[in-house]
């Protein structure tokens, strides 16, 4: 007797479970990871003005290195969940050891390529003459967890494969917690100033890693996955990683271009634009959220071979990240009064935000289906088409851009190229999704 298929409203119902088991706890462990700078930052921000600017400089260089390798997360949760809906779980870890092993190994590069040149990166950054030498220890100290910190990229990769965002929360606020003890002992504590605040974070750093470590080794005990490094896996996830990298490149050279002609407007406007991007950045950990469980369930569903079900969990995603956008839309909407007297009083600087922030508020519908597809599409593996697909958004955005203080246009006119930036994004992704090239079934694409 054959079995009667299941409902739509069942299906519905399957994929919300599913999207909130995922999103919900990988929300909170992106929330997490900022507040490591938020807590440094106020610890560091009693020591003096010299010690803060200093912690700013350097946690910009060492955030950028980071995000420049959060591929290894994203590849390597697609890779793994493809074995996982095979069910191959032995697979799955294999590949996500040597995601981890990548990580390390880029992590080695990294230290030796930063430490010989911190001081002239600091410079490079344009830090004050009293900033530069806190700038330059703390970034010399904390260049000792890079490594750790991109294990702990690529091993979050695994467990979000997996279809575990639980156990990254729960490292996510041990570290947080462990972090902000260490800062408060070592920088006042042993009065080791700006240093100890670093040797916390190192620290700190180093134990999350430990943690993930230890997770993913007891998996690949209990299934028998090989632990050693294995030469032509580590090979396979960079080349999946390639086209991420050329992707995020591209994502933070349109941020880095939007800043610089923010600064070209005037005070009021870079100070307005700081504010707002603040903001984005936040609204974007929400509807990110949602991609990372994209990721994961795409993943597992064409591994399993079930392109119907990859179309499903597809259109349902897109359904939530618009909602999510309308909700945060309207939020920012709402929170405008009191949202921007929580970063300046100052009028003129209130007056460039308000606009721009309506704007804002417009584009997060949009902005919803952008971070979907983003995350539907890293699922199934579709790297180069995504690397391609930015390089020409950055494309359209860079003249659209340099054009506004040319044409006399202020932040507004700014932030409505950042909106065409996302719709432009929009479009590739709906276009690529559409056409169902993405869909390539199996354990490996």
């Amino acid at each position: 007797m054959t079995q009667a298929p299941a409902r739509p409203g069942a299906v519905r119902r399957q994929h919300d479970r599913e999207i909130i088991m995922l999103a919900v706890p990988a929300f909170g462990a992106l929330v997490a990871e900022p507040l490591f700078v938020m807590a440094d930052s106020a610890i560091v921000g009693h020591l003096g003005t010299a010690q803060l600017a200093g912690l700013g400089v350097a946690s910009a260089l060492l955030m950028t290195a980071v995000s420049v390798f959060v591929f290894l997360a994203y590849a390597t949760t697609a890779a793994v969940a493809r074995r996982v809906g095979a069910g191959d779980l032995p697979s799955a870890i294999r590949q996500g050891m040597d995601g981890i092993w990548l990580a390390l190994l880029l992590g080695a590069v990294v230290l030796a390529a930063v430490l010989p040149t911190a001081p002239a990166l600091v410079n490079l950054f344009g830090a004050s003459d009293t900033a530069a030498p806190y700038a330059t220890t703390y970034l010399r100290i904390s260049t000792l967890g890079i490594p750790a910190m991109l294990v702990v990229l690529a091993a979050t990769g695994v467990l979000r494969g997996l279809q575990n965002t639980k156990t990254p929360l729960y490292v996510a606020i041990a570290g947080f917690v462990a972090n902000a003890v260490l800062n408060v002992a070592l920088v006042y504590g042993a009065d080791l100033g700006i240093a100890g605040s670093a040797w916390g974070t190192v620290i700190a750093q180093w134990g999350m890693a430990a943690v993930y470590l230890t997770v993913v080794l007891r998996g690949a005990r209990r299934h028998g996955a090989s632990l050693r490094p294995d030469a032509a896996g580590i090979r396979a996830s960079a080349q999946a990683g390639v086209p991420l990298l050329v992707r995020t490149l591209s994502l933070r050279a349109i941020l880095m271009i939007a800043t610089a002609v923010a600064a070209r407007l005037g005070d009021s406007d870079i100070a307005a634009h700081q504010i707002i991007l603040s903001l984005w950045s936040l609204l974007a950990f929400a509807l990110d959220a949602i991609a990372i469980a994209g990721q994961a369930i795409i993943g597992r569903y064409l591994g399993a071979g079930d392109a119907q079900g990859a179309r499903e969990a597809c259109r349902r995603m897109v359904e939530w990240g618009i909602a999510v956008g309308v909700v945060l839309g309207g939020l920012v909407i709402l929170a405008r009064p009191v949202f921007l007297p929580l970063f300046t009083s100052d009028a003129t600087v209130k007056d460039a935000a308000l606009p721009a922030l309506v704007l804002v508020a417009l584009s997060q519908p949009i902005c919803g289906i952008v971070f979907v597809l983003d995350g539907v599409l890293m699922g199934a593996g579709d790297g180069p088409y995504l690397a391609w697909a930015m390089l020409l958004t950055l494309a359209v955005f860079t003249p659209a851009a340099l054009l506004v203080p040319a044409f006399d246009g202020g932040l507004t006119a700014l932030w409505a190229t950042m909106t065409l930036m996302m719709t432009v994004r929009m479009l590739t992704l709906w276009m690529r999704t559409r056409s169902g090239r993405w869909i390539v079934t199996g354990a490996a694409r």
